[in-house]
């Protein structure tokens, strides 16, 4: 009788535990890949060009949660331009999020939030995000801060990227779900090292 009374118990408690998690944001992201690496097997897609340069691994002596964050060693040169990015549909295709975009039911969320670990420095970094429809949408933060700080992009703040969008983009000025891809960009006039981990998707 204590058995079943004590199963009862561990099966309600593992209920709560799940409905608690249901209830709470989505993690995307955590960067808990085996290698940082780029190219056509890649697990992340990155590069530069214009006078930019950018280098991705893994950081295992910074992060957030988990073993290791994104380290981004970055100089971004006045016209240059600099992508670091997971998703759907990249040119390295094992840059996956470990969940699907088509499985999140997106309307129960309100935007992403991702920590990024700064110095300080005043660089400006942007974290664009591709919809259903090709299109880029921006939300830029400014490095005025140390450590790690949490960054929440409500959907409503994101604008459309008006300086370059895929020759596949709709342009409708419209956020169609489900968002394929995130990526930061450190924005020109600035170098350094900045530090990602925990993408997640904030419950409305």
């Amino acid at each position: 009788m204590k058995k079943i009374i004590s199963l009862a118990a561990v099966l309600t408690l593992g209920f709560i535990g799940v409905s608690l998690a249901a209830d709470g944001d989505l993690l995307v992201d955590d960067f808990e890949i085996v290698a940082v690496t780029t190219g056509p097997e890649g697990s992340v897609d990155f590069g530069a060009g214009n006078g930019s340069t950018v280098n991705v691994s893994a950081a295992t002596d910074i992060k957030n949660t988990g073993k290791q964050s994104l380290k981004v060693d970055f100089e971004a040169g006045n016209g240059g331009y600099i992508y670091v990015a997971r998703g759907k549909g990249l040119d390295a295709k094992n840059a996956n999020w470990p969940i699907k975009p088509e499985d999140i039911r997106w309307q129960e969320y309100k935007g992403f939030s991702f920590y990024i670990y700064g110095t300080d420095s005043k660089a400006k970094t942007a974290f664009d995000i591709k919809d259903n429809g090709d299109e880029l949408w921006r939300f830029v933060v400014v490095d005025d801060f140390k450590g790690w700080k949490k960054v929440v992009c409500t959907f409503d703040k994101f604008i459309v990227r008006d300086d370059w969008q895929p020759a596949t983009a709709d342009k409708n000025a419209k956020i169609d779900f489900p968002i394929k891809i995130f990526q930061f960009e450190p924005l020109p006039g600035a170098k350094g090292t900045l530090y990602f981990d925990t993408v997640e998707l904030v419950k409305k």
